[in-house]
């Protein structure tokens, strides 16, 4: 392939390449992905490996494509370099989150949360309990930070009491998006009423039509999935544990251990950048460890990088309980390492379909067919849906489909805040769900279950878009649910 650029595309006001590409050709990587992961769940398990290699593929086949229109492969790495430095703030949480968790691991904060989380919870409602602490806790404004922090303590506390895991993941994953939604301090809420050109507090209250009723349904499906299905009998005490006496042996629980979290809220309310707050937390761990549990400095760095390990506190591991091992061993930078690949994967993928004009074909045609409030609504979504799993960026959709649907959505007499709530429901909450994105790798990575496992229990995920185009196909008999321009 020639490295070279050519003249068979131009852009467009949304910085996009406009060629002659037709809508087949701009599907076709599309469906080699899908095909791929479709092949896939058939025959073989869909890792982070699998993952990484049907990316590639897409991406290799959207290169053709990318030749055929006067580009070459140095551009197609320019055009991914550009998607990747916008993504940076966001990797950086990512890598923060991994040192955060080995560092919480060393302090004994996370093994304080399980040891007196497992005493407190009612096994019977372990499910919707880690839905509603995830959920008050995300309103900070970080559904990450939720996840990966008093998130693990509860996958600790379900693993310790026979709580099914897959089911806890996704109230958690649920929790930690529930409350992003509806947070003012939210990066993501703030960029969607930004791209859709709403008024930040306009966007909330209109997300309340959508994030109110997915609520209501995630806490009936988890308040009757932890009656049904329960824990496992031998640990129906929670108090009497074995994990309990496990924890305590190794560390020394007190308030203290608590700083490291207090440390992320506060740096959350102050608006600091996420990364900053994580990092500053995460030495403020480092120091409490040594002080508190008599750890060494060598093992504060290895927790940090390469994460917690029981090995480091010495003499028989054969010791330590298989439950224990699952608690305790993880975190560390190099744990993040598997996503960061596959978000590189992901942005040769998306560099490859601007530069040979598939994305705006794609975006173009789904415009095409807004006749009505339901099409609008739905053409928004899809083209939403699409590019979050393209880029895993949702600043960049929320700007990029803010920009192409507010004209439409004018004309069509709908107040902006209708386009940014569709941006999130059809997006940012979206996300988690498509295991190849950097959420979906996140949660699965942090919480130590597949995406494909939690996510028929994201309840709240994936209503918020049936809700979106329950409100858009009504609307026009009931007048309820979107709201229309001042006149």
């Amino acid at each position: 392939m020639s490295d070279n650029s050519g003249e068979g595309s131009t852009g467009n006001a949304n910085g996009q390449a406009v060629t002659n590409i037709t809508l087949l050709e701009a599907s076709t990587p599309l469906i080699a992905m899908f095909s791929s992961f479709i092949i896939a769940g058939f025959f073989i398990p869909v890792g982070a490996e699998f993952l990484i290699i049907a990316l590639l593929f897409s991406a290799f086949v959207a290169s053709f494509y990318v030749k055929k229109y006067g580009h070459g492969w140095v551009d197609i790495q320019k055009s991914a370099g550009k998607k990747i430095s916008s993504a940076l703030p966001a990797l950086i949480i990512l890598l923060s989150i991994g040192m955060l968790i080995g560092t919480w691991m060393f302090s004994g904060t996370i093994p304080m949360l399980v040891y007196y989380g497992i005493q407190l919870i009612n096994p019977e409602f372990m499910i919707l309990t880690a839905f509603l602490v995830t959920g008050g806790m995300s309103l900070t404004g970080s559904s990450w930070a939720s996840a990966g922090t008093i998130g693990v303590a509860l996958m600790g506390v379900a693993t310790a009491i026979g709580a099914p895991l897959p089911a806890t993941a996704g109230a958690i994953v649920s929790g930690a998006y529930f409350g992003d939604k509806l947070s003012p301090l939210s990066d993501s809420t703030n960029v969607c009423a930004l791209g859709a050109g709403a008024n930040l507090y306009d966007h909330i209250r209109s997300m309340l039509y959508t994030a109110g009723p997915s609520f209501v349904v995630a806490f009936i499906v988890y308040f009757f999935a932890s009656a049904i299905i329960g824990t496992d009998t031998a640990l129906a005490d929670p108090s009497s544990s074995p994990i309990l006496a496990e924890l305590g042996k190794i560390y020394s629980f007190n308030w203290i251990l608590m700083v490291p979290p207090l440390v992320v809220i506060v740096g959350t309310f102050k608006r600091f950048e996420a990364a900053l707050a994580m990092a500053i937390s995460s030495i403020t761990a480092v120091i409490i460890g040594i002080m508190v549990q008599d750890f060494s400095l060598n093992n504060a760095l290895m927790s940090a990088i390469t994460g917690f390990n029981v090995d480091m506190l010495g003499g028989d591991v054969s010791r330590h309980s298989d439950m224990l091992l699952m608690l305790l061993n993880r975190g560390g930078v190099f744990a993040m390492s598997s996503t960061l690949v596959i978000v590189f994967s992901a942005f040769l993928l998306a560099g490859a379909m601007d530069l040979s004009g598939a994305l705006s074909k794609l975006l173009d045609t789904m415009l095409n067919y807004v006749k009505s409030t339901f099409t609008l609504i739905a053409a928004t979504m899809a083209s939403g849906a699409t590019i979050i799993g393209l880029t895993s960026h949702g600043s960049v959709t929320a700007l990029i489909v803010g920009g192409l649907f507010q004209d439409t959505y004018k004309e069509q007499g709908f107040a902006p805040e209708n386009l940014s709530r569709s941006l999130e429901d059809s997006s940012t909450i979206l996300e988690p769900l498509m295991p190849w994105t950097v959420s979906a790798m996140y949660m699965a990575t942090t919480l130590g279950v597949r995406t494909v496992e939690y996510a028929p229990w994201a309840v709240f995920c994936f209503c918020g878009g049936l809700f979106s185009l329950l409100l858009a196909a009504t609307f026009d008999r009931t007048g309820f649910g979107l709201k229309r321009l001042e006149k």
